[in-house]
């Protein structure tokens, strides 16, 4: 169980419980749940009610149960960037996805999480990466994190495409499924808005390397918008051709930035670049 203690301010004084629980980012349902729970909201150690007043110097408290679905553990070694209470911050290798499905059970990063983590709680992955692609994930612990990090990461992705880009810019076009394809997408007027920034790091005859950040969060976004640009991902075999020097496409989350759900402070964090990621810039002067 996750206990969070709030210490009112003088301009928080008369406020209900309710409305400042609101103000900080319970939703509807949790505050039913926390309504729910044995003490799950207290003044100064004492049961209280969504409707009671709080006042200066009162120490108010809530109780989230952390419970949910967590798959079966499997202990597959993952690197951790960050950790606290509240979220966990590990830096996915590639070929492992970030769910169980159909064709993956055990070997995802969910698994290795339900392993490290040992608490009975719900896997969420604020956002997800494709199964090849590097980097950073974010997971949250309890669903009150959760809520309040959904869609408020800043993400930046590294690509190496096929093309030589001299200057910065922004790909806005319309992405949308391919007919009955499950997977596949496509850049189409009757599709969802997409917009990609993306900054050049390096060149070189026929390749670059590039910083990515994403203004929208659409399936494929990334591979989908440069491959429209006639510059797909390096080893990107869905939306490109297979490459030589690296068996996946060249993807990679490097950094995120976001503000902590329940401190309110800023964090910024980073990993590094991937092995096969380093050796294809290697090989193809990148670096």
């Amino acid at each position: 169980m996750r206990k969070i203690c709030f210490k009112i301010k003088d301009s928080e004084n008369g406020m209900d419980v309710r409305d400042f629980l609101r103000e900080f980012g319970v939703s509807g349902s949790l505050l039913t749940k926390l309504k729910k729970t044995e003490n799950g909201i207290t003044i100064n150690g004492v049961f209280a009610k969504a409707i009671d007043k709080i006042h200066s110097g009162d120490i108010l408290e809530i109780r989230i149960e952390n419970s949910g679905h967590m798959p079966a553990p499997s202990q597959i070694q993952i690197k951790t960037i960050y950790e606290d209470e509240d979220i966990l911050v590990a830096d996915k290798p590639p070929f492992m996805p970030v769910h169980e499905s159909r064709n993956h059970r055990g070997d995802t990063l969910s698994n290795a999480v339900a392993a490290y983590i040992k608490e009975d709680t719900a896997f969420r992955a604020v956002y997800r990466l494709d199964t090849d692609t590097s980097g950073l994930v974010l997971i949250a612990k309890n669903i009150l994190a959760a809520s309040k990090l959904a869609g408020k990461i800043k993400k930046d992705y590294y690509a190496i495409v096929c093309g030589k880009f001299t200057e910065s810019g922004t790909i806005d076009a319309p992405v949308k499924r391919i007919g009955s394809s499950i997977i596949k997408r496509e850049v189409n007027s009757g599709g969802e808005k997409a917009v990609t920034n993306f900054k050049v790091i390096q060149s070189s005859r026929a390749h670059s390397l590039l910083k990515i950040n994403l203004e929208t969060g659409r399936t494929h976004q990334i591979r989908v918008h440069f491959s429209y640009l006639g510059a797909p991902l390096l080893g990107d075999s869905l939306y490109g051709e297979k490459s030589a020097v690296i068996n996946r496409q060249a993807l990679h989350c490097k950094s995120i930035n976001f503000i902590h759900p329940i401190t309110e402070k800023e964090i910024k964090l980073e990993c590094e670049f991937p092995d096969d990621f380093k050796y294809a810039a290697d090989c193809l002067k990148l670096s």
